[in-house]
């Protein structure tokens, strides 16, 4: 996913459900799923589309998650296998990995409006965590952490707009607004009802385990 370069909105047609990649306008009208509906892209979607087995939905729900936070099948394996390993619910392990990844914080902050464009500030060195640059989408946030736009960064048109609009997409719990320095403080860990109800992750934990 990271080298793709299609149209993403073809994405989530393919997957049948909004995956927000194409910030705002997910939210509006405009929006690929409220013109065309749910049907996989191309001339004959909706004649291609048909009633999935069970490794069929294992491989789809992989393929959408991977998706949404935009990772490829190589690093996305290596989560489950860390997530296999920890305590706990396995499926659950693997999406708040995921979750904690610096350019879904980003993301998830308000300081962007897709994880796309998340990646890019993170890649770019718009984005500190306790004070210093990183500039590695995968960190991994703990709890205390300090996630900031540099002071340099923060008239970007984009960082400023996203910020603006950040309440209308909601902010998750764990995540408090610092106030008008663009900066937010990670003051927990995700739980289950943070992340998409629309995510089956014991659908991934069957595919990998076969």
């Amino acid at each position: 996913m990271a080298r793709y370069r299609d149209a993403v909105c073809r994405l989530c047609r393919r997957e049948g459900a909004k995956l927000f990649l194409k910030g705002d306008r997910c939210f509006k009208p405009s929006c690929a799923i409220e013109k065309r509906g749910t049907n996989p892209p191309g001339q004959h979607g909706a004649a291609r589309r048909k009633m999935l087995g069970g490794y069929g939905e294992q491989l789809r729900e992989k393929q959408k998650v991977k998706r949404i936070y935009f990772i490829l099948e190589k690093q996305f394996r290596n989560y489950f296998e860390k997530a296999r390993s920890q305590k706990g619910v396995t499926g659950e392990n693997l999406l708040f990995m995921l979750e904690r990844r610096l350019d879904n914080v980003v993301y998830r902050s308000g300081f962007s409006t897709s994880r796309r464009q998340s990646r890019q500030l993170v890649n770019h060195g718009h984005v500190t965590v306790n004070g210093k640059k990183v500039d590695i989408p995968s960190f991994q946030v703990k709890a205390g952490d300090t996630v900031a736009i540099k002071e340099n960064s923060q008239k970007n048109a984009f960082v400023d707009a996203a910020w603006q609009t950040a309440g209308g997409r909601g902010r998750p719990q764990w995540l408090t607004a610092g106030g008008k320095d663009l900066t937010v403080v990670v003051s927990g860990t995700p739980n289950r009802q943070d992340i998409d109800a629309n995510i089956n992750e014991q659908l991934i934990v069957e595919l990998y385990s076969k």
